[in-house]
């Protein structure tokens, strides 16, 4: 049992090393001077080799210790490094590799002959001439001790242990909702208390143990170095890889899902996208090419951008292969945008290129790069400018596990708004929709809700900001009966299914939650419309809608409405290009038109007086089970005017997310959402101010959104952090109280 985990140590640990030298060996050919990568590289395979010896691995030994009396040679300047002998070491450590899988499959090496490999690598050594004696490299044991450092800080956990870990959270999470909703209607300060401190543990135990599962993408792009390379050299093209942002985290489960797309990704991008060299020359470029990885967080999700500086898309040819390979009517094909062009990219069975090689051609691959991210919750997206290259974009979720949703409601009548339990069909179910996929939510009421859905070829589309909307009806979707009365009320959740968007109409909207995930039987598999399932606070069960499943399943819908918005030109196809992007309007103080990002904005909250509370000259109230500080925005941009919104009932406010803080921004009155794209016109010196700029024709300042919440934190702290959490508890104090007295006053009544 001992040497089984001796042995399973070392399969993790040569493992990581060989993934690394793939790597180290790329880089190492493109900077052979480098002496401390050189001795990185010779250490790695000293260390293999001399545990190979004590395990009594003897084929994997011999091929480490061929390698090493290379890397060796090349520390003493006695070879020199070049490409066939990089491509020879390269070919050892796949050796390597597959004696590691052999080992870990079945407890022996593989039935491999390496005879002819390791003539090779003798051969190699033995054709160096001395170049003189050899320098001892410095540094060549400070390494070594930095690394005993860093094993010292950290321990491998088995991921099965992580798993279990994770499921247990999850099932805290589900209690700790229950108790706060069932707190929620009680008295008592010590049990409110408790429930809070249980909600703030629970939360940060969530957070520490989802870290515990995150790894970099630098795990999986380690791997592309190699890969570009080997690619590179079969295709007759020299290409240079820069990796941005391979310290970003994700989920260990999303890492192993995104593997496959990314290689596919890279290897069309080298093929396809990358012109040879000549070529290259001939069109005024560097004749090595450019491939980009990128990744970055935004917007609550992981960005991911493969860029290369190639030809680009030629549209005209995929339209051609489109029609010719039956996916496109000639007529369909002269109403497509180019976005719609480029996206047929991810249909099966359509490629471009001109003959198949072994490295690209047969139309597989991008299909299975959609399929793959769509399938954890993310979307795929391609922009090309011919001449110039081409960038893919995949929109990709932190985790799986557990996941914010917003809580709809189908079933519930204007009579009884919140029924306390669910039904059959005929009573109140609840569904989540999850938050990655809500683009905005839309609330019409009276004659707007009766007159602004329209019908164009029998699919239901609402003009949302200029722009064409199809509708599709959840009842629908499931098979529930129509509502036999005329609704006044229009709720409509805006969702983003892959390069599509569409509107979801459901009968009530809750809140926004953090669901833990569960995964749906065998025997549910084949419903489409559902993702998953999870337990709400109040012990129901909920079902969790797959935003994709159901565009695909009204996909004739949605199609119709799109083919209907080409034609009437309702919609341009290229706002994003154009730089267009959502800002929110508001009113504060003397300035008429503010706008900020709408990306930024957390939430649009009104909070009446009664629920305010007041210390000093802070204003804060209870929110989702934290102290909200509220700050005034007016006075900030206008030292020595009066607070204009804090006496109106309700208040109104807008709720940012400041690093770690949350943080309601006062203001007098909302305006509007508009998309355009803004450019300043003239810089502002005042404080809290970006400057001016056109958004939808008139005139508007740009909020200095930074600026104005650090300097609001700062003012409502008084200087003084320490003061300020005294503030905090007296507020929390004075609203539980306060919360209490309405909750006795109501029982009274």
């Amino acid at each position: 049992m001992e040497d089984q985990e001796v042995i399973k140590e070392f399969l993790i640990e040569s493992s990581e090393n060989l993934s690394r030298l793939d790597q180290e060996l790329v880089e190492l050919e493109r900077n052979p001077g480098e002496p401390e990568l050189l001795a990185g590289v010779f250490r790695t395979f000293h260390t293999i080799k001399g545990t190979c010896g004590f395990l009594g691995f003897g084929r994997l030994e011999r091929v480490a210790h061929q390698a090493e009396n290379i890397l060796c040679r090349l520390r003493s300047f006695e070879l020199e490094l070049t490409t066939g002998l990089t491509s020879l070491i390269l070919r050892a450590v796949d050796a390597m590799r597959l004696h590691l899988g052999s080992i870990e499959a079945g407890g022996r090496e593989a039935e491999t002959n390496d005879d002819e490999l390791c003539r090779l690598l003798e051969a190699a050594t033995d054709e160096g001439k001395p170049a003189g004696a050899r320098t001892p490299m410095e540094g060549d044991s400070a390494p070594q001790r930095a690394q005993s450092v860093v094993a010292d800080s950290a321990i491998r956990v088995d991921v099965h242990h992580l798993d279990k870990l994770m499921n247990l959270v999850g099932e805290l999470v589900l209690t700790r909702n229950q108790i706060l909703q069932f707190t929620s209607s009680q008295e008592g300060a010590a049990l409110i208390s408790s429930s809070q401190r249980l909600n703030l543990i629970t939360s940060e135990l969530q957070e520490s143990v989802m870290k515990t599962r995150m790894q970099p993408i630098g795990v999986v792009w380690n791997k592309m170095p190699r890969l570009v390379r080997d690619v590179a050299m079969a295709c007759g093209k020299r290409i240079s890889l820069e990796m941005e942002g391979a310290g970003t985290e994700l989920d260990k489960t999303i890492i192993e899902a995104i593997k496959d797309p990314i290689t596919h990704i890279v290897r069309n991008c080298c093929d396809h996208g990358i012109e040879k060299p000549q070529l290259r020359k001939t069109r005024g470029k560097p004749i090595e090419g450019r491939l980009t990885l990128r990744a970055f967080h935004e917007g609550g999700q992981v960005i991911i951008e493969i860029a290369d500086d190639g030809g680009g898309v030629d549209t005209a040819a995929v339209k051609a292969k489109a029609i010719a390979a039956g996916l496109l009517r000639p007529a369909q094909a002269e109403s497509l945008s180019e976005r719609e062009i480029l996206n047929l990219l991810f249909e099966p069975g359509l490629s471009t290129a001109r003959m198949v090689t072994s490295v690209s051609g047969r139309g597989v691959g991008m299909d299975v790069v959609r399929t793959n991210i769509e399938r954890i919750g993310g979307a795929a997206e391609v922009s090309s400018r011919t001449g110039a290259g081409t960038t893919i974009r995949l929109k990709i979720p932190l985790t799986l596990a557990i996941i914010p949703g917003l809580v709809v409601a189908l079933g519930e009548r204007r009579s009884a708004p919140r029924p306390e339990r669910a039904g059959p069909l005929g009573g109140t179910m609840h569904f989540i929709i999850p938050q990655v996929s809500l683009i905005e939510l839309v609330r019409l009421e009276g004659d707007t809700a009766r007159h602004s859905i329209e019908r164009i070829r029998e699919t239901a589309v609402y003009r949302l900001r200029g722009n064409l909307l199809p509708i599709v009806y959840l009842r629908t979707v499931l098979g529930c009966p129509a509502r036999e009365e005329d609704s006044e009320v229009v709720n409509i959740a805006v969702l983003q299914a892959g390069d599509r968007q569409f509107g979801l109409v459901v009968d009530g909207i809750r809140d926004t939650q953090e669901i833990v995930v569960k995964p749906l039987g065998k025997h549910l598999k084949g419903l489409t419309c559902y993702a998953g399932a999870t337990i709400m606070g109040d012990g129901r069960v909920a079902l969790i809608l797959d935003v994709l499943g159901i565009a695909q399943r009204c996909g004739a819908m949605v199609n119709s409405s799109r083919e209907r918005e080409h034609s009437e030109q309702a919609a341009e196809t290229g706002q994003e290009a154009a730089g267009k992007q959502a800002f929110l309007l508001f009113r504060s103080g003397p300035f008429e038109r503010l706008a900020v990002p709408l990306s930024t904005v957390s939430r649009l909250e009104e909070f009446p007086q009664s629920q305010l509370e007041r210390a000093g000259n802070r204003l804060a109230v209870q929110y989702r089970g934290r102290i909200l500080p509220l700050i005034p925005l007016a006075p900030i941009l206008e030292p020595g005017l009066g607070d204009t919104a804090s006496g109106k009932d309700p208040v109104q406010a807008v709720v940012f997310q400041s690093g770690e803080r949350t943080l309601g921004l006062l203001i007098d009155g909302l305006a509007d959402i508009v998309e355009d794209s803004a450019s300043m016109s003239q810089a502002s010196g005042r404080r809290g101010l970006l400057g001016s700029a056109i958004i939808g024709q008139r005139f508007t300042d740009l909020l200095d959104l930074e600026t104005v919440l650090r300097v609001g934190w700062a003012e409502w702290i008084g200087g003084s952090t320490s003061a300020a959490q005294v503030e905090l508890s007296c507020l929390a104090a004075a609203i539980d109280s306060k919360s209490r007295s309405s909750e006795l006053s109501r029982e009274k009544v």
